[in-house]
C-alpha cells in the first residue's frame, strides 16, 4: 500500500516542484519504505510516490515507474490480485517485464487496452498515469472505493493525492470551507462524495476515472454497484445449498487471492460473522496458524474480545488481543484530526487505529471482514425501516402524532433501565445496542412517512430542522437522495442496501479503515468486497439475506460450516466504543475546552446556546448525545489542527 500525489500546472511549475516533496511527506505513513518523484517541466507536471513494499520488495518496484517505451509514467496505491494472469496475457502480445510487481502490469495494461484495462483488474486501487504522448493525466479508482483519491481544480491548477493533507501542502491550494459540505458532515458524520470539506476539491467516486489534459476534465463511470435484484435465469436454478456452495467458492477464491504477499500477513478478528468467516477461510487454505488480532473493552456491552478469542481457539489461530482503556483514548483522540484530515466523526476510529497499531507490530498486511453488512443486509436498521415504512402507510397521521407525543413524555433513562432488564428475554432481532439513541430515533420517525426520510432519520445525527437551529443553514441534497429516486424498481431493503453501498460504505466505513490502517503503515485487504462476491450477492434473493428479521442469513449458514452454532448465533454488537461515558468523565475537560461558548461565539459557525443545551442534557444523563457531541468535538479539533 502506498501514497500518491501530484500536480499538473504549467504556469507555476517551479513553485509546485519545490512543494511536491512536502506533499509526499504528508503521506509518509502510507509508504515508509521508499519514495520517488518524476517531473516534466515543459508540461508542468510532477508526480510523487511513497511506497509500502508488499509485492516485489526489490528496487525494481520503485515508483514513479516509466513504461519500457517511455510513453507513460505511473504512481499507484493498492493491489491487483490477478496481476500474474494479466501479465501472462500481455506477454503473449509481446510485452516484456523488468519487475515482478503489479504496478508494471497496470502500466502495460494501459498501454495495450487504454482505459478499458480497468475492467480486467481484480483488486483495490487508486492510481495516476501520465500519458506523455497525449499529454494527459489518467486517474482511476477501484470499483468499491477501497482506496481513496482526492483532487483540486481551478482555472490553471490541478492537484491530486491519496489524502486531503497532501493537497493542503501546496501553497496555491485554497482552504475555503464549503458551508454546504459542513452541513452534510453534521448530518452524516462524514462528507459524502464527490464533495469534500473544501470548495473546488473533490473525491473521485468509486468505479470512476477522469482524464485531464490541462484544459478539460472528463469524468466517467466505468463500473457501478449491480442492481440488487435477481438476474433472470442466473441464480433461479440454484437451491439454497447451491447458493451456499457458490458463496463458499467465491469467498475462498477472494481470500486466497488476498494472501499473495512478500511480507508477513494476518487478520483482524472481531468475533462477528464477517471477520470470522474471513479467518475461517484463511485458516482453511493456510498451512500454518493464521495470526489474528482483536481489541476489547472493560465495559461488557462493548466487549467482543471474548467471542473473538473463542473463534480463534476453535480455528486454531495465533491470536493476540488488546484491551482499550480511557487513557488509550485520551492519547489517541488528539491524533484523529491529523490522521483523517477531513472532518470525520465515527468514534470507532479510535479502536480501529489502536488495533491497526497492535497488528502492525507483527504483520504488514491484514485481512478484514468489512462489507458483509452492506452486501448481505446485516444491519438491523434495514429490517426496522422496512417495517416502519409499511406501518406508516396505514397508520393515520392523527394516531402517529398521538404516539409521538405520548412516547416523547416517557423518561428515556427509566425506559433504558427497563429495556436492559428484560433484554435477554426478547427475540434476538429486538436485542439492540444503544437503546436510548434508537428510542429517540423511533419517536422522531413517527413524523415521517417516506422511505427516504425514515432512513435519513435512522442514519443521520441531526435532522434538517436541528441543523438549521444549530447553524442557521440547510442540508443540501447529495447522493443519498439521488439513489432513492433512481431506484424505483427496487423494494425497500434493496434500496436501503444500495444507498449504503454507494454512500456509507466508501465514505464512512472504508475511509475509517483506510486512514486508521495507513496511519500504522498497515495494509488492510477486504475479501468480502471482491467485485465478484459483490455481483453474486446482488443476485441473491432477499430470503437468503434476511430471515425472521435477522440479516446475513447465507453468510451465517456458511460460517456454521466452520464453527459451532453457539459462536455464530449471538446478538450483533458492532465496533462501538463507550464514548458516552468517556465524554462525561475522562473527556469532559477536552469537551469543555473545544465547545466552550466563548470559542464557538468567536468562530460564528455554531449556535453556542444550542450546543450548551446538548452538553448539559448529556452531562446530566437525561439524554444521550454522544454522537452529536463527538461530531462537534471532531469538527473543532479538525479546524484547530488545519488552521481553517
Amino acid at each position: 500500500m502506498c501514497g500518491i500525489t501530484g500536480f499538473f500546472c504549467p504556469h507555476r511549475f517551479s513553485e509546485m516542484q519545490c512543494e511536491l516533496p512536502n506533499s509526499a511527506a504528508m503521506l509518509s505513513t502510507r509508504g515508509p519504505d521508499d519514495s520517488g518523484s518524476f517531473y516534466e517541466a515543459h508540461s508542468g507536471l510532477g508526480l510523487a510516490h511513497r511506497r509500502l513494499s508488499i509485492i516485489d520488495l526489490s528496487t525494481a518496484g520503485h515508483q514513479p515507474m516509466q513504461s519500457h517505451n517511455g510513453q507513460a509514467v505511473i504512481i499507484f496505491n493498492g493491489e491487483i490480485y490477478n496481476f500474474k494472469t494479466i501479465r501472462s496475457n500481455l506477454q503473449e502480445f509481446g510485452y516484456q517485464f523488468k519487475s515482478d510487481s503489479d504496478t508494471e502490469v497496470i502500466l502495460n495494461a494501459y498501454l495495450h487496452w487504454g482505459t478499458a484495462c480497468l475492467e480486467r483488474f481484480v483488486g483495490m486501487f487508486a492510481f495516476a498515469i501520465w500519458d506523455r504522448s497525449r499529454q494527459r493525466l489518467f486517474l482511476a479508482r477501484d470499483r468499491l472505493g477501497i482506496k481513496p483519491l482526492y483532487y483540486f481544480i481551478n482555472e490553471d491548477t490541478f492537484i491530486f493525492g491519496s489524502e486531503l493533507r497532501a493537497l493542503m501542502a501546496f501553497s496555491n491550494f485554497q482552504r475555503v470551507i464549503d458551508q454546504e459540505a459542513f452541513h452534510l458532515y453534521l448530518h452524516y458524520q462524514y462528507v459524502p462524495a464527490p464533495r469534500t470539506i473544501f470548495r473546488q476539491t473533490f473525491k473521485l467516486e468509486p468505479g470512476h476515472f477522469l482524464i485531464y489534459d490541462g484544459k478539460t476534465l472528463q469524468k466517467r463511470q466505468w463500473w457501478t454497484v449491480p442492481t440488487m435484484a435477481p438476474v433472470h435465469g442466473s441464480l433461479r436454478p440454484l437451491t439454497e445449498k447451491g447458493c451456499l456452495n457458490t458463496l463458499d467458492q467465491l469467498l475462498t477464491q477472494a481470500v486466497s487471492d488476498r494472501l499473495i504477499s512478500d511480507v508477513p500477513l494476518g487478520a483482524l478478528l472481531s468475533g462477528g460473522v464477517d471477520s470470522s468467516i474471513v479467518v475461517a477461510l484463511m485458516q482453511k487454505v493456510s498451512r500454518s496458524p493464521v495470526k489474528t488480532f482483536s481489541i476489547g473493552f472493560q465495559e461488557k456491552e462493548f466487549n467482543e474480545a471474548p467471542w473473538a478469542s473463542k473463534i480463534a481457539k476453535h480455528l486454531g489461530t495465533d491470536h493476540t488481543e488488546l484491551y482499550v482503556t480511557p487513557q488509550d483514548a485520551l492519547e489517541t483522540i488528539p491524533q484523529l484530526p491529523e490522521i483523517y484530515n477531513e472532518p470525520f466523526a465515527d468514534s470507532s476510529a479510535v479502536p480501529s487505529l489502536l488495533v491497526s497499531r497492535m497488528t502492525r507490530k507483527q504483520v504488514t498486511v491484514a485481512l478484514s471482514g468489512d462489507g458483509g453488512d452492506e452486501l448481505f443486509a446485516g444491519y438491523l436498521r434495514y429490517w426496522i425501516t422496512q417495517k416502519m415504512a409499511l406501518w406508516m402507510k396505514w397508520l393515520p397521521e392523527t394516531i402517529r402524532r398521538a404516539l409521538n407525543s405520548g412516547f416523547g413524555r416517557l423518561p428515556t433513562s427509566g425506559l433504558t433501565r427497563l429495556y436492559y432488564a428484560i433484554r435477554n428475554g426478547l427475540p434476538r432481532r429486538l436485542q439492540v445496542e444503544n437503546f436510548p439513541d434508537k428510542w429517540e430515533k423511533l419517536i422522531t420517525q413517527l413524523n415521517c412517512n417516506e422511505l427516504s426520510e425514515l432512513y435519513r432519520m435512522t442514519i443521520s445525527i441531526w435532522s434538517k430542522h436541528e441543523i438549521f437551529k444549530l447553524t442557521g443553514g440547510s442540508v443540501p441534497k447529495s447522493a443519498f437522495e439521488t439513489i432513492f429516486f433512481q431506484s424505483p424498481n427496487l423494494n425497500a431493503i434493496q434500496t436501503l442496501m444500495m444507498v449504503d453501498q454507494l454512500t456509507y460504505l466508501p465514505d464512512a466505513m472504508l475511509t475509517k479503515v483506510d486512514r486508521a490502517s495507513m496511519a500504522a503503515s498497515l495494509e488492510v485487504r477486504v475479501p468480502l468486497l471482491d467485485h465478484r462476491v459483490v455481483e453474486f450477492a446482488a443476485q441473491l434473493p432477499e430470503s437468503l439475506k434476511i430471515r425472521d428479521g435477522k440479516g446475513k442469513y447465507l453468510l451465517r449458514r456458511l460460517l456454521l460450516e466452520y464453527v459451532p452454532r453457539e459462536l455464530v448465533e449471538r446478538p450483533k454488537m458492532g465496533f462501538g466504543v463507550p464514548i458516552a461515558d468517556w465524554l462525561r468523565k475522562e473527556l469532559r475537560e477536552l469537551l469543555d475546552d473545544y465547545l466552550s461558548p466563548v470559542r464557538l461565539k468567536q468562530e460564528g459557525l455554531l449556535n453556542p446556546t444550542v450546543v450548551s443545551q446538548i452538553m448539559n442534557e448529556h452531562m446530566e444523563g437525561t439524554k444521550n448525545h454522544q454522537h452529536q457531541l463527538w461530531t462537534l468535538l471532531m469538527w473543532e479539533m479538525w479546524r484547530e489542527k488545519w488552521d481553517v
